[in-house]
């Protein structure tokens, strides 16, 4: 049978609306990031989750706890491994002045592969890509029933976390396909027999286009 992951990024926040530098740090959601939950939350009401996971960070619980409003009795389990990049001393400066130091087309592959060092002295590469990869392994682990090879249920989880994680945990299963994940943005992976792949990947389900959406880099060629 097969374990169904949807992985919802945050609504937009203050520092989104301003492209400012938001790993680390938090900012309240805005009025347009709030009305955009809702619409992602309507979105979603159609489904029964078993189980729902959040970043601890305010924007991202802001966000689960809303949309669990349409899934009354579902609790809400935080786990830290699912928090976004640190950006060091870059938290809360304008995009632009990392790209100056850093263009996001060599940092995100960068960081992806685990080589990069961290930006500002913030997370490294390779201490970031660690911990998403042991929370999509817990994830998978904790709903194996539905899993593993020969599982015999279906079974749906709510990930709300942020675009770089969630986007390092897509890129983990299908590097081939990185897309820059809107905020309130739906991705959906499905794990059958053991095997992930992705079926969908930043759906725009709020309309909020590409606002605090970097444009993923190409893949990189063999």
């Amino acid at each position: 049978m097969t374990l169904t992951l949807t992985l919802v990024r945050h609504g937009q926040t203050v520092l989104n609306a301003r492209r400012l530098l938001q790993g680390a740090c938090d900012s309240p959601l805005t009025r347009t990031g709030r009305a955009g939950v809702r619409v992602t939350a309507q979105h979603l009401s159609r489904h029964d989750f078993d189980a729902a996971y959040s970043s601890p960070q305010g924007r991202a619980v802001l966000t689960a706890i809303e949309i669990l409003r349409r899934h009354p009795g579902l609790t809400l389990d935080v786990d830290e491994d699912l928090r976004e990049l640190s950006f060091g001393a870059f938290e809360r400066r304008p995009e632009h002045e990392l790209d100056a130091v850093v263009p996001w087309s060599v940092l995100v592959p960068a960081v992806l592969a685990g080589t990069h060092p961290g930006v500002g002295g913030g997370e490294s590469g390779a201490e970031f890509m660690a911990r998403v990869r042991a929370v999509l392994g817990r994830l998978v682990a904790a709903h194996e029933d539905a899993a593993a090879p020969g599982a015999v249920l279906d079974r749906r989880v709510l990930v709300v976390g942020h675009g770089l994680t969630l986007g390092a945990m897509l890129a983990t299963i299908d590097p081939s396909g990185l897309v820059a994940l809107p905020n309130a943005s739906v991705s959906t992976v499905e794990v059958t027999d053991g095997v992930a792949r992705v079926v969908s990947a930043g759906v725009d389900v709020a309309g909020h286009g590409a606002i605090a959406a970097r444009p993923a880099p190409a893949p990189q060629s063999a």
